[in-house]
């Protein structure tokens, strides 16, 4: 239930938190005064420590315990207390959350001198805040150790090992952080998907699109069939080069690392180029319209409202539910729906990615936290099964109900108020929207937890999904002239795949795809790729593999 806009913020914020000041990288996180640990508070009258039993149960402190709460996003609910969530967390934890917010450069603050929060959430793990995190939070080991062990039993051991630093410890814990057991569980649902509109599908006879030349053939029948409609769409071109890039290659199968486990560039594996050929020659014969790399995100998503693409190779199915329940709702007979679409020339099976074990929201306690017992019974009060299903459903009996099979189920009155009335919904209840330390795995549990536009695409998806762990933090270091050399390519990159869709014949397909191999090159690809195999290794080590 966790709110489109909600999982688009995410992806905006993952890449912009990343772009802290020089200041901060030199002097923020480096130590003055201010980052000086707070001493050790006493349990005595409190709580005795007990591995088996949550402290907040156990904690008999009277007076609440007010907390400040900074969280690097200019759009976070800073509301406490006055939803159903917020509540029954004040309620159950005896605490007064302060929620403070802001962007990089009030971030900054805080590390040049100002007076520390409680608690901070940032949005990416591989800033200088995060990787200088030794020098002003306090490590999760310790706190649980100190005042709250059994926040071992609910957080993710291997989500803690990734999250060490070179100290051996772990300083910030994250939202949606997917495990190897999360991926084998079954739970979490593919966000990727090639879907075509079942009365366009129905009206060609079911074709398979597999291949390159039953693609372009079905391309070209939509074409002549349906004159009014763009016979394939993709998510818009940009960072990533939208649905084209590594979704197409998670299709296909392609590898994430050479034989002898090296960095492999997937761009320019043989597999991929033959489908980015077959993309020119749909291109040059109509397939695809000029339109479809011009538009943004809203361009797109009005295309997908009123069913405009006949076909789309999709990424994000759920930031897209909302618009492909608009043209479901009016079209029932028509809405999309997926189907196996591109697949692999040389008989490699999808890997389609998800959410990997890095997450998204990553919240830490700071030396200066005032009563650092309360910080880390938050982490285990809102891991804990009991805080999960509060985030995701509410209290049982007053929101939702458990089914005779174990299913979740919101009350009728709940439901059609989250229909009918959003705005409400989000004031009076919160629920999937106030999500730290949140987990995809919970939305299993309910069949409200996704609207039925996707409910097909995510079913065609069970057994395609591969964690990309691997591959996950491994670009150079930030201020690094391979860390330029990297931007620049990347941006090379997203111009030339299109030129390369769009190219006029296979001679200019050819230069195109030339150009861009000596542009790497040119800005030191060898270097970088050197670098991302190191942190590969080092990704491994962390994860337990060979």
């Amino acid at each position: 239930m966790r709110q489109n806009k909600n999982v688009l913020r995410k992806t905006g914020w993952k890449l912009g938190a990343g772009m802290l000041t020089a200041a901060l990288m030199l002097s923020g996180c480096g130590g003055g005064s201010d980052s000086k640990e707070a001493a050790p508070i006493s349990l005595e009258g409190r709580y005795a420590l007990d591995p088996e039993t949550p402290a907040w149960k156990s904690d008999k402190k009277a007076e609440s315990t007010a907390l400040t709460w900074y969280v690097n996003a200019d759009w976070w609910n800073t509301d406490f207390g006055k939803d159903l969530v917020t509540k029954k967390i004040k309620e159950d934890l005896n605490v007064d959350i302060k929620f403070i917010t802001g962007d990089d450069t009030k971030l900054n603050t805080f590390f040049a001198g100002g007076d520390m929060p409680d608690l901070i959430t940032v949005f990416d793990s591989n800033s200088a805040v995060a990787q200088k995190a030794a020098t002003w939070a306090l490590p999760l080991n310790d706190l649980a150790e100190q005042y709250d062990p059994y926040f071992n039993k609910v957080a993710a051991q291997d989500t803690l090992n990734w999250f060490q630093l070179k100290d051996g410890k772990t300083y910030g814990y994250p939202n949606y952080s997917n495990t190897q057991a999360d991926y084998d569980s079954g739970e979490i649902p593919a966000k990727t998907a090639f879907v075509i509109r079942k009365d366009v599908y129905e009206a060609l006879g079911s074709p398979e699109i597999g291949t390159p030349e039953q693609f372009v053939k079905v391309m070209g029948e939509i074409k002549q069939k349906f004159p009014e409609l763009i016979p394939f769409g993709f998510n818009s071109i940009g960072e990533g080069t939208g649905s084209l890039g590594d979704t197409l290659q998670d299709f296909l199968g392609v590898p994430l690392q050479t034989e002898d486990g090296q960095f492999y560039d997937r761009n320019l594996d043989e597999d991929y180029l033959t489908w980015v050929k077959t993309l020119n020659e749909a291109y040059r014969a109509g397939g695809l319209s000029d339109d479809s790399f011009a538009d943004d995100g809203t361009g797109f998503e009005e295309k997908v409202k009123v069913g405009k693409y006949a076909a789309m190779l999709l990424d994000g199915t759920p930031q897209q539910s909302g618009n492909l329940q608009i043209f479901m709702t009016a079209n029932p007979d028509k809405a999309y729906m997926a189907i196996d679409g591109p697949q692999s020339t040389q008989g490699r099976e999808p890997t389609l990615n998800q959410s990997g074990i890095t997450g998204w929201m990553v919240t830490y306690v700071t030396k200066k936290a005032k009563d650092p017992a309360k910080a880390i019974q938050i982490y285990t009060y809102l891991l804990s099964e009991e805080g999960q299903m509060l985030m995701n459903y509410g209290i049982e009996g007053e929101t939702y109900k458990k089914t005779a099979d174990g299913k979740v189920e919101l009350l009728p009155e709940i439901k059609k108020l989250q229909t009918d009335d959003a705005d409400r919904y989000k004031k009076d209840y919160r629920m999937g929207e106030f999500m730290f330390f949140g987990h995809d795995k919970h939305k299993a549990l309910s069949d409200d937890a996704f609207p039925g536009s996707v409910k097909q695409m995510q079913e065609w998806g069970k057994g395609k999904l591969v964690p990309h762990f691997i591959l996950e933090n491994i670009n150079p270091d930030q201020g690094t002239p391979q860390a330029r050399g990297l931007t620049a390519i990347n941006t090379k990159w997203n111009t030339t795949l299109v030129s390369l869709i769009r190219a006029k014949d296979e001679a200019t397909f050819d230069a195109v795809l030339n150009e861009y191999k000596a542009f790497q090159e040119q800005n030191g690809w060898a270097d970088i790729v050197k670098i991302r195999s190191g942190k590969m290794a080092a990704n491994k080590e962390k994860l337990g593999l060979k």
